[in-house]
Formats: C-alpha cells, sequence, structure tokens
C-alpha cells in the first residue's frame, strides 16, 4: 500500500522540483504553504465503451477510501514541504533559467530576424532555428524535412490531407505507397504514458474501430460503413481488411501544365506597416534585403499602399510624401515595378490589419462636429473607417467636396512622382473607393460586432444619403418609401431569420426593388464620379478598381450578404453587369480578390452559409470580360500551398478559353517572414514560374 500511495502521492524534494523546471507557476508553492493541502490524484477507470462498469465502480470507491484513511494517519505518506530556503533557491535557478531564455530571444530578434513572439519560450526558438535550417515544423511539433531534404516520416500526427485551409506549410504529400491502417495496439508512446503514475490506460486503443468508437474515427479513417461521398480534392482508393478502412493516397495531385502560356506580371504587397506615421520608411535594410530576394525570383513589381491619413495627416492640401519617395527609389534601385494604392480609407479593426492609420486628423476634427460624413448603420453607430458616399458633391470639408478632396491628392502625386511615371516605374494606380480600398458599402465591421456569416447591415443612415433616399422616392411618387426596412435584420442574421432577405421576403416587392435599386446605383455613381477624376490626374497609366469577394449566402435566392454590401445580385439579377459597364467607360480594370478560395476543403463552415467563392468568380470575371474590362486579381486570404495556387492559375488562365483570356495582373498578399520561409519561398517560386508560362520539373501529372 506504501507503494501504491508513492505512486499516488509523491513524497520526494525531486518531484517538486522538477515540476519547477517544467514552468509550473510558482505561487503553486506558496498555496501549499498556506493551505497545507494534500493532492491526490485519482484514477480513472474506464470501461468497455468508455463507460465504468458498476462492480468496478463499487471497488474503485472502497480502495478510494481505504486511501484516505491511510492519508489522514499519522505517518501515512503525508507529503513534507520543503524548507523555505530551498525553495526560494528553486525559484532563484527558475527565474535565473528564463532570464537566460529572454535574452536569447531578444538577440535572435534583433541580429537574427527571426519573428518570435514576445513570450516566446524555447520551443519557439528551436522551431525558428529548424526551419531555418530548411525542417518542416507543424503548430503540433510534428517535424520533418521539407521536400528538398527528402520525404517526410511516416507517423506525424497530422493526417494526410490535402485541404488549403493550411497556411503555415505547403502541401506534404506521401509516397503512393503510404497506407494510414488503423492498429489495436498500442503505440510506444501510449504504453510508455500507462507507466506514469496515478493514471490508468485502457487495454484497447482508442483508434480502435469498435462499434463504440466509430463516433469518434477520424475521417481519413472509415468505420466499415459505405462512403456515399468522397473528397473531392482526394484521389486515393480505399480498402477494407478486417473491419478496418485503409486509404491509399496517391503520391502527388495531377495539375495543368502551364508552359508556353501567357505571361501574367506578379506583384508583392507590402507590409501595412512600410511607411510609418510620421511618413517615414521603416526598417530600410531589412525591406532592401526582402526585394532582392523577391526580385531573384523574378517577380515583377510591388503594390503599396499611400495612406491619406498619412500624407495629408494634420491640414488639408498639405502633403508629405518623404517616405514613400525613399521606398519608391529603393524599388527603382532593385528593377521591380510599383502598382500604388490611393487609399482613402483607415487601417486597423479589420481582418488582417496589424497597424492602425486612422483617417486624417483634420478630418476627424470635423466628424466630431459633423458625424453624418460617415457612413451610418440603422441603430445610428458611425463607421469612421471612410467617408460616406453622400458628401461626394457636398462641401463639408472645409470648403471641398469629397471627390474633390480625393482628386487634390491625385494631382498632389501625380505631380510628386512624375519620374517614376515616365520612366514606367509606376505600371498602375488602384483608386480606393470605400472600406478597405473596395468597391463596396462598410456593412460587415468587426468593430461593430460582426462575424463570418453574418449578412451585414444596410448602410444609408446618415443625413446626406437619406436625403438622397427622400429624393429619389419623391421622384417614384412614394414619399413612404423614404426609409430604410425596418426587418432586415442585424449584422449577424441568417437570411432566413429576416423578413427581408428571407425567401419570397420584401427585397423582392415593389419597395424592396425600388430600395435596392436606389441602394445599388449609389456605389455605381459613386464608382462613376472617383474613376473619371482619377482618369485626369494619371492620364496614360493603368487605373483599377477594387470588388470584394463577398460569397456567403451566394446560393440562396436573396444573396443578403452582397445585397447589403451594395451589389443588387440576386437571383434574378446581375449585380455586376453595371459595374463591368462603368469600369469600361473609363478604361479602368478591375482588381478582383477571393480567387485562391474553393467550396471545398477551405472552410468548414460553406455549407452552413450557403457559400459558392467558385460561382461567385466565375460570374465576375465573365461580367467583365464580357464588356471587354481587363482583370487583376488577389489572394483574399493568407495562401502557401499548392491547391491555393493552382486555383489562382486556374482563374488567371482559364482551360480551353477560345479567345485566350488571362489575367492583366496578379498580387500576392503580402510580403511578411511566413513567406519568406524556405519551404514557403520555393513554393512561391514555383506558382512565378507558372504565372510566366514557364515549365516546372515536378509536374506529377498533366492535365489539360
Amino acid at each position: 500500500m506504501a507503494t501504491d500511495m508513492q505512486k499516488l502521492i509523491g513524497t520526494s524534494e525531486e518531484d517538486d522540483e522538477e515540476e519547477m523546471d517544467m514552468d509550473v507557476k510558482e505561487e503553486d508553492d506558496d498555496d501549499d504553504d498556506e493551505n497545507g493541502e494534500k493532492h491526490i490524484a485519482t484514477p480513472v477507470m474506464v470501461g468497455v465503451g468508455g463507460m465504468a462498469s458498476s462492480s468496478s465502480n463499487d471497488q474503485f470507491q472502497q480502495h478510494h477510501q481505504q486511501m484516505q484513511e491511510q492519508v489522514s494517519t499519522p505517518g501515512g505518506g503525508n507529503r513534507r514541504c520543503r524548507p523555505l530556503e530551498e525553495k526560494e533557491r528553486t525559484k532563484l535557478r527558475e527565474r535565473h533559467r528564463r532570464a537566460i531564455t529572454a535574452r536569447i530571444l531578444a538577440g535572435l530578434r534583433r541580429h537574427g530576424n527571426y519573428n518570435l513572439r514576445v513570450r516566446a519560450d524555447i520551443n519557439d526558438v528551436i522551431a525558428a532555428l529548424a526551419r531555418e535550417a530548411g525542417w518542416v515544423v507543424l503548430p503540433d511539433g510534428t517535424t520533418f524535412p521539407s521536400r528538398s531534404q527528402g520525404p517526410r516520416p511516416v507517423g506525424g500526427t497530422s493526417a494526410a490531407v490535402t485541404s488549403s485551409s493550411s497556411h503555415t506549410v505547403p502541401q506534404q504529400t506521401p509516397p503512393a505507397s503510404l497506407r494510414g491502417v488503423t492498429s489495436g495496439y498500442q503505440s510506444t508512446v501510449e504504453y510508455n504514458a500507462g507507466q506514469m503514475k496515478g493514471i490508468y490506460m485502457p487495454s484497447s486503443s482508442p483508434y480502435d474501430l469498435s462499434s463504440t468508437t466509430q463516433s469518434q474515427t477520424p475521417p481519413m479513417v472509415g468505420d466499415g460503413r459505405e462512403q456515399t461521398e468522397s473528397h473531392p480534392l482526394i484521389g486515393g482508393s480505399m480498402n477494407t481488411i478486417d473491419d478496418k478502412q485503409i486509404v491509399d493516397l496517391p503520391q502527388k495531385l495531377p495539375e495543368r501544365d502551364f508552359a508556353g502560356t501567357s505571361y501574367v506580371p506578379v506583384y508583392v504587397m507590402l507590409p501595412l506597416g512600410v511607411i510609418n506615421m510620421k511618413c517615414e520608411l521603416v526598417d530600410p535594410d531589412g525591406l532592401l534585403k526582402q526585394l532582392r530576394v523577391l526580385k531573384s525570383v523574378n517577380i515583377d513589381g510591388v503594390m503599396v499602399d499611400c495612406w491619406w491619413g498619412i500624407v495629408e495627416a494634420h491640414a488639408p492640401q498639405e502633403y508629405n510624401w518623404s517616405g514613400y519617395k525613399k521606398l519608391f527609389q529603393m524599388v527603382r534601385e532593385v528593377k521591380l515595378r510599383l502598382q500604388v494604392v490611393m487609399s482613402f480609407h483607415e487601417c486597423g479593426g479589420n481582418v488582417g490589419d496589424d497597424v492602425c492609420i486612422p483617417l486624417p486628423h483634420w478630418v476627424a476634427e470635423i466628424g466630431r462636429s459633423n458625424p453624418d460624413i460617415f457612413f451610418t448603420d440603422k441603430e445610428g453607430r458611425r463607421n469612421p473607417e471612410c467617408l460616406s458616399w453622400g458628401i461626394d458633391k457636398d462641401r463639408v470639408l472645409r470648403g471641398r467636396t469629397a471627390v474633390e478632396v480625393y482628386f487634390d491628392y491625385m494631382r498632389s502625386f501625380r505631380a510628386e512622382f512624375d519620374e517614376f511615371f515616365e520612366d514606367g516605374i509606376i505600371s498602375m494606380i488602384e483608386v480606393g473607393l470605400g472600406p478597405c480600398g473596395e468597391l463596396r458599402y462598410p456593412s460587415c465591421p468587426v468593430k461593430h460586432g460582426w462575424r463570418y456569416p453574418g449578412i451585414g447591415e444596410l448602410q444609408c443612415y446618415d443625413r446626406y444619403l437619406l436625403r438622397s433616399l427622400r429624393k429619389a422616392a419623391e421622384a417614384r411618387g412614394h414619399s413612404s418609401w423614404a426609409r430604410g426596412p425596418d426587418n432586415a435584420g442585424s449584422y449577424n442574421s441568417r437570411p432566413h431569420e429576416t423578413g427581408f432577405f428571407c425567401d419570397g421576403g420584401d427585397y423582392d416587392g415593389y419597395y424592396g426593388r425600388f430600395f435596392l435599386n436606389w441602394y445599388s446605383q449609389i456605389v455605381v455613381d459613386h464608382c462613376d464620379r472617383v474613376l473619371s477624376l482619377a482618369k485626369l490626374a494619371f492620364d496614360r497609366t493603368h487605373v483599377a478598381a477594387k470588388l470584394p469577394g463577398i460569397y456567403w449566402w451566394y446560393k440562396t435566392v436573396s444573396h443578403a450578404a452582397e445585397l447589403t454590401a451594395g451589389f443588387y445580385n440576386s437571383c434574378n439579377r446581375d449585380g455586376y453587369a453595371a459595374i463591368a459597364a462603368m469600369l469600361k467607360k473609363h478604361g479602368a480594370a478591375l482588381n478582383f480578390s477571393c480567387a485562391e478560395i474553393q467550396t471545398l476543403g477551405q472552410h468548414e463552415d460553406f455549407a452552413e452559409a450557403l457559400a459558392d467563392p467558385q460561382g461567385l468568380v466565375w460570374q465576375v470575371l465573365n461580367a467583365a470580360w464580357d464588356a471587354c474590362v481587363p482583370i487583376t486579381s488577389e489572394n483574399a486570404l493568407p495562401c502557401h500551398d499548392r491547391i491555393g495556387y493552382n486555383k489562382i492559375l486556374d482563374n488567371a488562365k482559364p482551360m480551353d478559353d477560345p479567345d485566350g483570356k488571362h489575367f492583366l495582373s496578379f498580387t500576392y498578399l503580402r510580403l511578411s517572414p511566413l513567406l519568406m520561409e524556405s519551404h514557403n519561398f520555393m513554393e512561391f517560386e514555383r506558382f512565378v514560374k507558372r504565372m510566366h508560362g514557364e515549365a516546372v520539373l515536378d509536374l506529377p501529372g498533366i492535365v489539360g
């Protein structure tokens, strides 16, 4: 019994020191001194099917009662407390160890350019060193050589899947002979774990496909039942042996051969904070090194945001372009080209924003006295991310209209960087037209509580847009229609939960059609005004407008998420044809994101949201190509895997297109330490070659 007590309670001082070395909180020892509590580890007895039997439960309770009686008796194995001096020495050793670790991390961050978090531990250091040496380290600690070092060893904890949802490592495909076979035997790790004190291990493996554990079986391991559907991205076969299914995976997925196809230029978006709020170039030496590495794989150029909130921050028409001058000169020295975004929105608060760049201070001052210059929802919440389109023609910005402010800014940029235009260094100007630089209403603001896949809210409740709505209703002869719908739900509603967007809802009634026509026409009119002035400022230079990829609820009748964003694209309408016609009118290109997203294998909640990114991409691209509008594109989510790159390639160069349509250019979002990791950068280099129409040597199969 004494041996059992030692296993369950433990009596040695070495055990306490091991706990400290394993980063157990220092307060635990203090709590032991103050409370004098005795901690007893209770084994868990698991019966067949995961339920404890009644007989074993009675025996366990009787055994537990006997142990408690022995613990309560003097000399019955009570845990003795360590002397206070020894505890202090242990704490000092632990503090000393942590101080050394902190100095190592600081040195690596400062001198080695390692991307380590502030509270990184020794595991992060080891992982960073392993990645630099060319190894792949998964989030769960599984480590294996990269493709250039050899095949991945069998037995990692990650399933052999082909989903593109992982954005940290490229797809590592096992050999063709690899088979995932379930076993009823315990592994060495499981057996050793069973020898730990105070732990009871069942004799059967948790991966045994018995009738009681079928519901917990991973999707790659079958349960012997007939599979009615298979993952479209997995091209293997499945056999059954002893009621256990074996999955045969092909070595690599077939890929199209893009050798000899059209040349599509590839640009890389620079980090959001490459220029700070003082309009200074951040870390020019580090950026120059990264630009040279990008140039080594023959990218065509980089894209950068020129933030209104930085350049015209303090007073109207006082522009500071100093940091951008240094950046553009650096890009020219490396012999890259530039795509520049006129960013008239704030940065921060949206997904992917890692810096905060507000609108100019003088605009914020105007907004405090007149908050209606910002978009407003039905609850009266203002969104200072960008200016409302209702003031496009109202002189509320210290004597200027919003479009005049945009035009003055663009003219100043054109005059300041004239030499870069004349030399052809600046190849395209993308004009910001709304939140995130996109042509849409800010219908899904994270700061107001929106979460995917909510439909968002209508943004027409500032007094300037309501005035426009009132005029439209009066012109139609129905002044009572001068209001927003009162049954359109909230930011996180589903279409069927609202009276306006549900099937057969008010959106398709007389008032609903009137309102949505007006709401979407505001989008087209704003695009028309700003692009007409952009063409004046940037004559003989490509101009582009960016459209978002709002693909959730695309398979519903109303397309509610698109409607709240300003795209009247319900099932009986084409909400993108009018925008394509407007772009054609001004000779502008369409920049469309969402090029890499797939319906299957990317998001688990696509089925719930009735999303169809592929259908949306097909509709938007064809609307633009039918209007003879050139298309540029960018990825909406981080992309480091081959499946995502292949999807971009398929969209950029449609297969068997008789007219040979292809993207004007593609911009990769964005330059980051993760992209520069060796295994990710090798995959990116391969992608660039295929976008350029060059041959690659590792195609597993030819398609198309």
